[in-house]
């Protein structure tokens, strides 16, 4: 058992708002709880007025020079995973941040991690989006005969953290990279990753008006839309509001692994289990579907051979693996899952698999049901923990059942069926072999480039 850092257990640690004037001290908070129901946290919330000054601050602000920007946020990223900040060591930041998110220590530990590495390299990839035929900037020289500028589409951005995974914040500093003004309203799920990044940057050079932490309810969550001109995320407000070319929500993965008759899916079983339960299985890229080509029974069981022994574990263990909830949103699920697998083959989990920690909480087990043929409803849901459905698949159904994939990894030596999936516009990326579908890299389009999302291209021509 990994032993708390000496503040952990103190009273629950003050994340103040983050203004365009500095920290912002309200007078409203919020309890942010763990697992287990204790008291860990009062996020400050700020009321829509305050949302209004600070949007118009932040359109009012000069970004900083490229370079500028660059450097401090590689040294925010550096901050971040190794600097006490606002009275936060590292450790008691990563957790605090498991102890709420329920994710294992590992995980978090392991984002902490990515998250500088990220900021090192987040205007480099931001330019991997950039067209071939287009120039950064208007001073450039080529745009003395006429060239394609990339340039922003707005000024500032509003993101709504969904608190899943402290990775989704990546994404965010390639817009913070490209100039914008970004402003941030953390998920009371999980808040501390937020504020430690925000604090980061500030003391990395980006002033208050550059970017700001917006703790709110939902009319000013709303306001905070309003008053930017684009937004991203994945709470319930950007949903609402994801409609036309100005939001971009984060959907749902239902990732998935296709395994064709020409190859032997034992040779493959490691990086079948890998993508289920990578991460504790909780993010939009782990695989929620296995389709095979013959009989789905080997496979269903193997992998429920692979997934039962994985043990459950208090989050803050360093052996931990699986996400742990609250009992009461725990049993929901259990009993969500068990009406949807009703009628299905029980691999693993068939008759339950929550397992009581004693303390509140309670560790989410993996489950693996075989469902009848490829177009079984199941093949649509996707749940925070390693929940897999497996079936049959058949030339004859094709790429239909693969249709709405963020990722799918296909073990397959058929070329013509490898032309069509990377064809289906609705496929988001295509691993061919053994690559789990949570594999990334610097430069990699996660649902196509952010800055598809961010930037445009118009002609510039000067004398």
């Amino acid at each position: 058992m990994a032993v708390p850092p000496a503040d952990a257990s103190a009273a629950p640690v003050r994340l103040d708002a983050l203004g365009p004037k500095g920290v912002h001290r309200s007078r409203r908070h919020q309890g942010v709880k763990d697992v287990a129901g204790r008291p860990i946290a009062e996020l400050g919330l700020v009321p829509t007025p305050f949302v209004d000054r600070a949007m118009s601050a932040l359109h009012k602000a000069v970004p900083l020079p490229a370079d500028a920007r660059t450097a401090a946020i590689a040294r925010a990223g550096r901050l971040f995973a190794t600097a006490t900040l606002d009275g936060l060591s590292v450790a008691d930041y990563e957790y605090r941040a498991s102890r709420v998110s329920g994710l294992p220590i590992s995980v978090i530990r392991t984002a902490t991690r990515l998250a500088a590495h990220r900021a090192a390299h987040a205007y480099d990839s931001a330019q991997f989006a950039r067209p071939a035929g287009a120039v950064s900037g208007w001073r450039d020289p080529l745009t003395r005969t006429g060239r394609a500028v990339w340039t922003r589409r707005g000024e500032v951005l509003a993101v709504h953290a969904s608190g899943v995974h402290p990775g989704a914040h990546g994404l965010w500093l390639e817009a913070l990279a490209l100039g914008f003004r970004v402003a941030v309203r953390p998920s009371r799920r999980e808040p501390f990753t937020s504020h430690r990044l925000i604090t980061s940057l500030r003391e990395a050079g980006f002033g208050p008006e550059h970017v700001v932490l917006l703790p709110t309810e939902q009319e000013a969550g709303e306001a905070m839309l309003r008053g930017a001109d684009l937004a991203y995320g994945g709470d319930d407000v950007i949903r609402r509001f994801a409609e036309g070319d100005t939001v971009q929500a984060q959907q749902p993965g239902r990732s998935k692994i296709l395994l064709t008759a020409d190859v032997d899916w034992r040779d493959h079983l490691d990086v079948i289990v890998d993508s289920i339960s990578h991460n504790g299985g909780a993010g939009c890229v782990n695989a929620s579907a296995v389709l095979v080509e013959g009989d789905p029974a080997p496979v269903a069981e193997a992998i429920a051979e692979r997934l039962a022994t994985l043990p459950s574990l208090p989050p803050e263990d360093d052996k931990a693996v699986l996400p742990v909830q609250a009992l009461t949103p725990a049993r929901a699920l259990e009993r969500y899952v068990l009406a949807n697998a009703a009628g299905t083959r029980a691999w693993l989990g068939g008759s339950g698999f929550i397992d009581e920690l004693g303390d509140g909480s309670a560790v989410i087990r993996p489950t693996v049901h075989q469902v009848d043929g490829p177009d079984a409803p199941q093949l649509d849901i996707e749940l925070p923990y390693p929940c897999v459905w497996v079936t049959s698949w058949t030339r004859a159904a094709g790429i239909d059942p693969l249709v709405d994939t963020l990722v799918l990894t296909v073990v397959t030596e058929d070329e013509q069926l490898i032309d069509a999936l990377v064809d289906e516009p609705t496929i988001g990326n295509v691993y061919v072999g053994d690559h789990p579908t949570h594999w990334t890299d610097i430069g990699m389009p996660h649902d196509g480039f952010f800055a598809d999302f961010l930037m445009r291209t118009k002609t510039v021509v000067r004398t």
